[in-house]
C-alpha cells in the first residue's frame, strides 16, 4: 500500500483526506507543522506528500525546499486556499509535482495522486532499465590493456571531442562508445546508434537525415533520421568504413557546420550532436586505395582509441566466463553453472578469431546444450578442446623428455591428476574421493605413496 503523508494544521481537512484515502487503498500519517514533516521524512520514506501552504512556523514553500534537499526525488503535492499563479509557479519551479486549491475537490485530489504515483512508477521503471542497460554493457576485465582503455575512457569522456575507435570484429567497440557516453556531460541525453554497414546505400542518407513527405517512393511522411533522433546526445557510427563516399562528403558537412536538410526538403535544421565512429578497417590504407576520405578520417580521428583483442587480454578470459554463463544462467533461469578447470585451460589456449563476440556466443551454447551443471573439456567445440599452445604440443611431445615406461607415464599421470583434483576440492580428501569415484582410504594410500603434500 502507499503511503501519503498529509501536512496540514487544519484538523478537519486531515479527517477527510484520511477517509477518502483510506477508502481507496492508501495508508496515511499526519504532520501539522512543516518542522514535524521534515521530522517525519528524516526516519520514514512516504510515497507521496499532500502539503499545505499556509501553516504556524516554516510555511509549505519552505517546507517543500527542505524536503528537496533531504529527498531530491520525493512527490510532492502542494495545497492552498490562499493560492495565486504566482504561488503555483514559484511551487512548481521548487519541485512541487501539482498545485490543488481550496477547497479541495476530492475527484481532483485522487486523480492529481494517481498521476503523480504513475509519473514515479515510469521514472523507477526508467532508473531500472538504464541501471540494467548499463549491466548489459559494462566492461569486464582487470587485464593491463583494458585497465589502460577505462583510464582513458575516463579521460576524454566529459570532453566534447569526436572519438573514432578502432579494432577487429567482436572486441567490444559498441561498449567503448557506450562507456563514453555514459561517462560525458550527456549522459542523459540520446544515445543513437547507426551500423553503416547493414543500412543500403540507397536509404543510408535518409536513415540518418530523415525526409520529408513525397521526397520518394514510399515516403509517406516526414521522419526524423539518426542526427536529428540523437540532437544533444551521442551518435554512434559503427562501421563507418563501409560507407560510400557521397555519404561520407555529407557527413563531413554536418560535422563541420552541425546542420543538414532532410532528404527531399530545404529547411536547414541544426543540431548538437557528439560523434564516436568505429571501424574494423584500416583507414589509413582505405584513404590510399581512395575508398575513406582524408578529411574525414582527420575530422573524427580527434581522441582515437584502440580496442584489443581478446587474445593480447587473455587474462581476463575466466572473468568473461564467470560474468556470460551469470548472465545467460539467469537469462534461461538455470542454477549458475561451473566451468572445469580442463576446459578453462582450453579456452585460455584458444585464439579466438571472433573475439569477446565468439566467447560470449560459445559461452550462450554451453549454457543451453549441456545438461551437467559443469561444463567439462568434452563439453567444448572440436576445435577449442583438442587445442593446446605450441609450448605445451613441444613439451608434451618431446621425445627425450617421454618416460621409459607404460608404468611410468601411467603414475606421472596419475600423481598429477590427484593433485589437480585435491586442489580443485581444497585438499578435501573426502569430496575429491567421491569425485573421482574413488573409495577414500584407497585415495589416502595413493596420497602417502606418491608422497602428496599440499601446496
Amino acid at each position: 500500500m502507499k503511503n501519503i503523508l498529509i501536512v496540514d494544521d487544519e484538523k478537519s481537512i486531515c479527517q477527510s483526506l484520511k477517509g477518502i484515502l483510506e477508502d481507496e487503498g492508501f495508508q496515511t500519517s499526519f504532520a501539522a507543522t512543516g518542522e514535524k514533516c521534515l521530522e517525519i521524512i528524516q526516519e520514514e520514506n512516504p510515497d507521496l506528500i499532500l502539503l499545505d501552504i499556509w501553516m504556524p512556523g516554516i510555511d509549505g514553500l519552505e517546507t517543500l525546499k527542505k524536503v528537496k534537499q533531504i529527498r531530491p526525488q520525493q512527490l510532492v503535492i502542494m495545497m492552498s486556499g490562499h493560492g495565486s499563479i504566482e504561488t503555483a509557479v514559484k511551487a512548481t519551479r521548487l519541485g512541487a509535482f501539482d498545485f490543488i486549491e481550496k477547497p479541495l475537490s476530492l475527484e481532483k485530489v485522487l486523480l492529481s495522486i494517481q498521476n503523480a504515483i504513475k509519473i514515479s512508477q515510469l521514472v523507477a521503471e526508467n532508473k531500472a532499465l538504464k541501471e540494467k542497460i548499463g549491466r548489459d554493457y559494462q566492461m569486464i576485465g582487470e587485464s593491463p590493456v583494458i585497465d589502460q582503455l577505462k583510464q582513458q575512457i575516463k579521460l576524454a569522456a566529459p570532453s566534447s571531442g569526436w572519438v573514432l575507435i578502432t579494432g577487429e570484429n567482436g572486441t567490444g567497440k559498441e561498449l567503448v562508445a557506450r562507456a563514453i557516453h555514459q561517462q560525458s556531460k550527456r549522459t542523459d541525453k540520446p544515445f543513437i546508434e547507426v551500423n553503416c554497414a547493414a543500412i543500403p546505400e540507397e536509404l543510408i542518407e535518409s536513415e540518418l537525415f530523415g525526409h520529408e513527405k513525397g521526397a520518394f517512393t514510399g515516403a509517406t511522411a516526414a521522419r526524423k533520421g539518426k542526427f536529428d533522433q540523437a540532437n544533444g546526445g551521442t551518435l554512434f557510427l559503427d562501421e563507418i568504413g563501409d560507407m560510400s563516399l557521397k555519404t561520407q562528403a555529407k557527413i563531413l558537412r554536418i560535422l563541420q557546420e552541425h546542420k543538414f536538410e532532410r532528404v527531399g526538403g530545404n529547411k536547414t535544421i541544426e543540431v548538437d550532436v557528439r560523434v564516436i565512429a568505429a571501424t574494423n578497417k584500416d583507414l589509413q590504407t582505405e584513404i590510399q586505395i581512395g575508398s575513406f576520405r582524408e578529411d574525414l578520417f582527420f575530422r573524427l580521428n580527434v581522441l582515437p582509441f584502440s580496442v584489443p583483442p581478446l587474445r593480447q587480454r587473455k587474462d581476463d578470459i575466466p572473468r568473461l566466463c564467470r560474468h556470460f554463463l551469470q548472465y545467460f544462467c539467469s537469462k534461461e533461469s538455470r542454477e549458475i553453472k561451473t566451468i572445469s578447470e580442463t576446459a578453462l585451460k582450453a579456452l585460455l589456449n584458444y585464439n579466438w578469431p571472433g573475439n569477446v563476440r565468439e566467447l560470449k556466443n560459445l559461452i550462450e551454447r554451453l549454457v543451453i546444450m549441456t545438461p551437467a551443471q559443469e561444463i567439462k573439456l568434452t563439453d567444448l567445440p572440436h576445435g577449442i578442446n583438442i587445442l593446446i599452445s605450441s609450448e605445451s604440443k613441444e613439451q608434451a611431445y618431446r621425445p627425450e623428455e617421454l618416460p621409459d615406461s607404460y608404468r611410468e607415464a601411467k603414475e606421472i599421470f596419475e600423481k598429477q591428476f590427484l593433485i589437480e583434483k585435491l586442489k580443485k576440492n581444497k585438499w578435501n580428501v573426502s569430496r575429491t574421493a567421491e569425485e573421482i569415484g574413488l573409495e577414500r582410504s584407497n585415495l589416502h594410500r595413493k596420497i602417502k605413496s606418491y608422497q602428496i603434500e599440499p601446496s
